[in-house]
């Protein structure tokens, strides 16, 4: 089964974020960064294109053989639905139509990049996205950060690669024991709307093309080279880092995800535009730790004895301190 992992508990700290304080430094030195935060035009084309190509591929995958189902849905579908799901990102922090009177097209454009998904999560996870931006790594209010189980039980090198197996599991449970909050209206209408995409899929083409979207989501999100930025944007394998990049060239598939130092301290930029906030400001960036290769996060994850599920940085909830 491997080493143990030798970490313990969380790294705790009572220092804020970094990165506002970050971003206020960074406006005051360099105010054109101002001018990166608007809309991405082609974005909802691109969507739109993921979307529809998946579509097709339903219509394609419904009369393969299983074996041959499986190989088409680890190497296409689940790339192409890990994207989607990074898709939903972007648009949690409105970047197809922006913040004003057009903002609920972004809801819009999420409901139909959720559908080749499979699961209904784009309501939630904007919820819980924009939270974890705002109190990140706030105990009891960031649901990124794996719960006291995960950090107990996966602590050898065989678990730890079925952690990372189990990952769309695991974060899609977390909010639930976290941070669970009430259901609303959304939620129930991307529920709806999803069994609805899910059964007339089933009843035109068979259950094939159904598989190919779930496990898709399942095979993209897990132990798949694009899986790799859910452990290196915080995982904390140097001490006293808590966000990392990446800036290999999976950011293409993923609307530079990668960039995820830039993204913390920028949300309101869009995808496309953060390899320009590096460039701008080189000082903030270039010397920090950076990671060339997801893959081999993962490798350096699973096999490294210092590196496990409590390998994050932790603040007290305020409420905890007083």
């Amino acid at each position: 089964m491997g080493n143990i992992v030798q970490r313990s508990s969380y790294e705790w700290v009572c220092t804020d974020e970094p990165h506002a304080t970050r971003r206020r430094a960074m406006l005051e030195k360099y105010p054109d960064l101002k001018k990166l935060m608007t809309v991405n035009p082609h974005f909802k084309w691109v969507v739109a294109a993921e979307v529809a190509f998946q579509l097709m591929m339903c219509y394609f995958v419904k009369d393969l053989s299983w074996p041959l189902l499986i190989i088409t849905t680890y190497f296409i579908g689940g790339t192409i639905n890990h994207s989607l799901t990074l898709a939903v990102h972007e648009l949690s922090h409105n970047r197809a139509f922006g913040h004003g009177k057009h903002a609920m097209w972004n809801r819009v454009l999420a409901f139909v990049a959720n559908f080749p998904v499979g699961v209904p999560f784009c309501v939630s996870f904007k919820k819980y996205h924009l939270e974890h931006h705002r109190q990140l790594g706030v105990d009891g209010l960031d649901t990124d950060i794996p719960m006291e189980i995960e950090g107990n039980f996966f602590r050898t090198t065989g678990l730890k690669l079925l952690w990372v197996i189990l990952q769309p599991l695991l974060y899609s449970a977390r909010p639930l024991f976290i941070n669970p909050k009430p259901l609303n209206r959304l939620d129930y209408l991307n529920l709806s709307l999803q069994i609805l995409f899910n059964s007339l899929l089933l009843s035109s083409w068979g259950i094939k093309p159904v598989a190919y979207l779930l496990l898709g989501t399942a095979f993209g999100l897990g132990l798949h080279p694009l899986a790799g930025h859910f452990i290196a944007e915080h995982y904390m394998f140097l001490k006293g880092h808590e966000t990392y990049s990446y800036y290999g060239p999976l950011n293409i598939l993923t609307f530079n995800v990668g960039y995820h130092m830039e993204h913390h301290d920028f949300p309101s930029i869009t995808g496309s535009k953060l390899p320009l906030v590096r460039k701008i400001a080189p000082d903030f960036y270039d010397d920090l730790p950076q990671y060339s290769s997801w893959p081999k996060v993962i490798y350096d994850f699973v096999t490294d004895s210092t590196i496990g599920p409590y390998s994050r940085i932790k603040r007290p909830h305020l409420k905890d301190t007083q």
